[in-house]
């Protein structure tokens, strides 16, 4: 049988209204994921891999069906609970990074963590830590301006794990990478998954959907394929820090 799902679609649609117009960005989608699985969303723009996205991360409620979060029904919760799961059970990574320009590395990953009842030290003992675990523990005190793009990504990364969420959505997460920035980033990922954390990701690249251990299509608000396969190894240059493991960045 396998692990309960981690997350689970029952028959999910939503409706928006464009003016009058009800517009269904999803149909009838039915969908589990199971922990500590990398899984892969696809589809062409307009084909509703953004609003599931939305439905997982609980940015927005079905009209219709139900999503479940490790066995609890979220479907129905009021925008404050909706905002207390998100900021204990999720973790977000986001194309365009979404650092604060005049806040450090650490500053940055601490900000999930001002919704908490945690002491100034604790949070700052928390966010270095999770920077250790991306390999950016010597850039804690730089600004984004004074990274690179794979060490925002990673920043951004750091600040997804720090409330040690049981699941990470990356939307694009590759998406203003360069190719070796973006292998690096999904080696990242594919660590984040051999530690125990699920992690779903919307792509437009069918290179990086092969790092995923299971790729979806959405078409026209249905998921039309769900594929299983053996995940490509994402195998970074070796000067680069990966989860840690690495701590030689090579990069000034």
């Amino acid at each position: 049988m396998g692990d309960p799902a981690l997350l689970a679609v029952d028959n999910v649609s939503k409706t928006y209204l464009t003016g009058d117009v009800p517009v269904r960005a999803l149909i009838g989608v039915s969908l589990e994921v199971r922990p500590g699985e990398l899984l892969a969303v696809m589809g062409s723009s307009g084909s509703g891999k953004s609003t599931l996205m939305n439905l997982l991360g609980c940015l927005d409620r079905p009209s219709e069906g139900r999503y479940l979060i490790d066995g609890r029904d979220v479907s129905r919760l009021s925008r404050a609970e909706l905002a207390v799961v998100r900021n204990r059970l999720i973790g977000f990574v986001f194309q365009s990074f979404q650092l604060l320009p005049r806040t450090s590395a650490v500053e940055n990953v601490e900000l999930p963590l001002l919704y908490r009842p945690l002491l100034a030290g604790e949070r700052r003992r928390r966010a270095l830590q999770a920077l250790a675990r991306v390999g950016l523990a010597e850039r804690a005190g730089h600004h984004p301006n004074q990274l690179s793009g794979g060490q925002q990504q990673r920043v951004a990364i750091a600040r997804a794990l720090v409330g040690e969420p049981k699941v990470v959505l990356a939307d694009e997460p590759t998406g203003n990478l360069d190719s070796v920035t973006s292998v690096e980033v999904m080696a990242l990922l594919q660590q984040l998954v051999a530690d125990g954390i699920t992690v779903v990701l919307v792509t437009h690249e069918h290179d990086i959907a092969a790092f995923a251990s299971r790729v979806i299509t959405v078409k026209d608000g249905r998921v039309v394929t769900d594929v299983r396969q053996t995940p490509v190894p994402a195998v970074p240059h070796p000067t680069v820090a990966v989860a840690g493991t690495l701590h030689a960045t090579g990069v000034p």
